[in-house]
């Protein structure tokens, strides 16, 4: 199957993620509607450059009524991100999490199901409390939060749906992504906005590990499951399966933004309840979806510092022509 003038359907297109999906797929010349909160590009600016290219709707994955636009498009495609998705926070947003995170993806799996493919977009979090590392499809996943909890009863409900009513649904595992446009609240961003400013560098030791996925090699899986035949209800890790300790992150961030920053490794206790390792086993991508990432994570780095320095003269430069058009109110 190709995505060519597919009538494709992203939910949470305007997000870090799925901006760089929705504007990939319309490079690859798909028909794209993305369901955003509000119909506005102020706050859907991740789509500025594509806004005139896609069809927007607005919608609330949380209320049923609002998806019944899904099926007025019938779409042959949809990729579900849309998602309430930050795992700290879920701790004191419990309602909403959940129900966004499971009764929402239910909604959305409800709301029309003449699809040819539905890409379910879970989260390597639903592995929580493992010992086996990599992270194997066949392990049993464990949660550790709301956010991972619902998001991993989605997850059931989409197999739900593949075994027993035969769905061509496919459910992707991301790992831990950066890239443009992340937010700041991420590790990635965090660090390299502190060093462009020339922040002290406070952290832990630094020796629990992560694998970090330039965003652009996760859309590649992504776009792999909506077109490879035979994964029906299979559950896909998409994970480049190469451990990082965080202090080595840290200081790859510092060398390549040239930073004067003060780096504190180690000035900061470790936090209660730390997952130490954290890793893909990314065998099955490899031979179902035929995925491996392309970008390395320095040549990854070095574009999302290049990124962040024009954010930077962007966001934050009081002559740029973004603070001059928020001082022209009347």
């Amino acid at each position: 199957m190709e995505l060519r003038n597919k009538k494709v359907v992203v939910t949470g297109g305007s997000g870090f993620i799925g901006s760089h999906l929705t504007r990939r797929l319309i490079k690859l010349g798909a028909d794209v509607t993305v369901l955003v909160k509000y119909n506005s590009i102020i706050d859907n600016v991740r789509l500025a450059p594509v806004w005139k290219d896609v069809n927007v709707v607005e919608a609330d994955i949380r209320n049923p009524d609002s998806l019944k636009k899904i099926a007025d498009i019938r779409p042959e495609v949809v990729f579900h991100l849309a998602a309430y998705n930050h795992v700290g926070d879920s701790f004191y947003q419990v309602s909403e999490s959940i129900d966004s995170n499971a009764k929402g993806s239910v909604n959305v799996m409800e709301a029309y199901q003449d699809y040819e493919r539905f890409v379910y977009i879970s989260t390597s979090e639903v592995y929580g409390l493992q010992t086996e590392v990599p992270f194997d499809e066949r392990n049993t996943p464990y949660p550790l939060s709301p956010y991972s909890v619902g998001k991993y009863a989605g997850e059931l409900y989409a197999r739900m749906k593949a075994h027993s009513h035969k769905k061509p649904i496919a459910i992707i595992r991301p790992f831990n992504a950066y890239g443009p446009y992340q937010s700041i609240r991420a590790v990635t961003p965090e660090l390299i906005l502190k060093c462009l400013r020339g922040d002290d560098i406070i952290t832990t030791k630094g020796i629990q590990t992560r694998e970090f996925n330039y965003v652009g090699n996760l859309v590649d899986g992504f776009i792999k499951a909506a077109i490879m035949p035979d994964i029906e209800g299979t559950v896909i890790n998409v994970g480049c399966g190469e451990e990082v300790p965080i202090r080595d992150l840290v200081t790859m961030i510092h060398r390549l933004t040239e930073s004067k920053s003060e780096l504190k490794i180690g000035a900061l206790p470790d936090r209660d309840g730390e997952i130490w390792r954290m890793c893909a086993a990314n065998q099955r991508a490899k031979d179902l979806l035929g995925w491996e990432p392309k970008v390395s994570l320095e040549e990854g780095l070095k574009r999302t510092i290049e990124w962040h320095r024009q954010y930077l003269d962007t966001y934050e430069n009081s002559a740029g022509g973004l603070w001059q058009l928020g001082l022209s109110d009347s």
